[in-house]
């Protein structure tokens, strides 16, 4: 009996240890070593239809070897604070793996040391809110290393507005117009009919 005990406390432990080790990463503990950037035309961006050029690369006022340890680059759409008021399901976490500001995949691809350049179409998916971008710096055990936005620290700049696809099309559109068009004419063609009839029964 106690020797099984002695076992479960060893795997607790373990487990305990190996989660502070690997599966514990911090935002705050990142270094902002990328500069991104996101250009899209003025105004409210539609999803489905809109696009943002998104640039990222490193920031090259930090030394030489800051990057040897990135092997991926990952690129994400994230909820401004705005759009987090009194929303659980976005709220923004310094434990990375409870972090919820960051749900929109961009892009992941392997780390290269140049400036990069993707022009990315929003997905149909993607709710109304207030956004920025954001990448992360991956190691070779997929671990967030380091990141960059192209909002300042507080999140309150460059920020973007999406709006959500409505659910209707014009297709949908123009069959509901012929369909209220017909029904006007079959209501009429009714009552032109009822008149004749009418007119009959008295002759």
């Amino acid at each position: 009996m106690a020797a099984r005990v002695l076992v479960l406390a060893s795997i607790l432990i373990f487990s305990c240890f190996a989660e502070t080790c690997y599966g514990v990463i911090s935002f705050s503990s990142l270094q902002r070593t990328l500069v991104v950037t996101a250009s899209h035309r003025q105004g409210l961006l539609k999803a489905g239809e809109d696009k943002i050029t998104v640039r990222w690369g490193l920031n090259q006022s930090f030394p030489a070897g800051t990057y040897s340890s990135y092997k991926t680059i990952k690129v994400q759409l994230c909820y401004a604070p705005i759009s987090q008021v009194d929303r659980a399901w976005r709220k923004t976490e310094d434990h990375l793996n409870k972090d919820k500001t960051c749900q929109f995949k961009i892009v992941k691809k392997p780390y290269t040391n140049v400036n990069e350049t993707l022009e990315w179409t929003i997905e149909r998916d993607v709710p109304t809110a207030t956004f920025f971008i954001r990448a992360y710096a991956l190691d070779s055990d997929d671990h967030e290393v380091a990141y960059g936005q192209n909002t300042d620290a507080e999140k309150k700049t460059n920020l973007f507005e999406i709006q959500a696809i409505t659910g209707r099309h014009v297709s949908l559109d123009i069959a509901s117009v012929c369909f209220s068009a017909f029904s006007v004419v079959s209501l009429m063609g009714f009552f032109f009919m009822e008149k004749r009839k009418a007119r009959k029964s008295q002759q």
